[in-house]
């Protein structure tokens, strides 16, 4: 299984401490790219591992982390299990018994539990995590994914997508992956992902490196900025929501943020949220499209 091979693959390098895919390879009896790949997941999950490419290169942890060659201090061990418990989070097979492993090892070592690794939003259940873990599975072995989407206006859609990166941005998870409906690399936000399939079919696009983000963030110079007024009542939700340097603090005791959006209908619900504890200063054609969406509520109620 791929988590105990990540367990192996790290002491092993701690003992030789400099070795080449090729080596890792043949220990491991699986392909060099499997071994990059593995090396990937290891980084993402905190392992300060480095590789470096050309004559005397080959794949190590980063100067000055280890002792020696051959023991780990308890801060080192700390961070390896941590970082195993990382890729617990994303529902790796077995990654519950591995993990058990390395408690027996580094028993002497590790604090009672601290950390608690979720990536799943508050409210979602059991199949949320299973999204994460079959995304990042297609993400690794390069399996198409076909999935129902909605955008930010709701609209649904059927689409297959060759994936290429989980990140967090802005309080949420969004995969990157190359939309063969739109025919263009796109972000989607997971908590809009329905019915997730991985195909049978692989693919060979990798991320260039100039496109770290689709399209849209690229393009955010041209969204609006608004300038947004907050009653003291809402501070906390402000500074939980909002960057420190898109907010100010009045004489008045109001909170002003500005920030860019969209003027669209997930925009306007998300400000819709904050009820009477925010009112939007400019522009205003936004001021005048969110007075008509609480209006729309208010004929409702009458």
């Amino acid at each position: 299984m791929q988590i105990e091979r990540l367990v192996q693959m790290i002491f092993y390098i701690v003992n030789h401490g400099h070795v080449t895919a090729k080596e890792l390879s043949n220990h491991f009896n699986v392909s060099t790219r499997t071994i990059y790949r593995d090396i990937n997941t290891l980084t993402i999950a905190g392992i300060p591992i480095i590789s470096t490419k050309g004559m005397g290169g080959g794949i190590s942890l980063i100067e000055g982390y280890m002792i020696d060659k051959s023991l780990l201090s308890k801060e080192e061990q700390q961070s390896v299990y941590q970082g195993l418990q990382i890729l617990q989070a994303t529902r790796y097979p077995n990654a519950e018994m591995a993990l058990n492993k390395v408690c027996t090892v580094f028993r002497k070592a590790l604090e009672p539990k601290w950390l608690e690794v979720d990536f799943s939003y508050w409210g979602s259940g059991e199949k949320e995590k299973i999204k994460i873990s079959d995304l990042q599975y297609a993400i690794l072995n390069k399996n198409v994914i076909q999935i129902c989407y909605f955008n930010s206006e709701l609209k649904k859609s059927e689409r297959q997508i060759e994936p290429l990166r989980l990140f967090f941005k802005s309080h949420a998870w969004y995969m990157v992956g190359y939309c063969r409906l739109k025919e263009q690399i796109r972000n989607f936000r997971l908590s809009r992902i329905r019915n997730l399939q991985i195909m049978p079919e692989i693919f060979d696009r990798e991320l260039p490196l100039d496109d770290l983000l689709a399209s849209e963030w690229k393009e955010e110079s041209i969204i609006p900025e608004l300038k947004l007024k907050f009653s003291p009542h809402i501070a906390h939700r402000v500074y939980d929501e909002f960057q420190e340097n898109q907010i100010c603090l009045n004489e008045d005791g109001n909170y002003y943020v500005t920030v860019p959006y969209e003027l669209n209908n997930w925009t306007f619900h998300y400000l819709l949220s904050f009820g009477k504890y925010v009112e939007v200063i400019e522009p205003e054609n936004a001021r005048i499209m969110l007075k008509e969406k609480a209006a729309e509520i208010v004929r409702i109620y009458t």
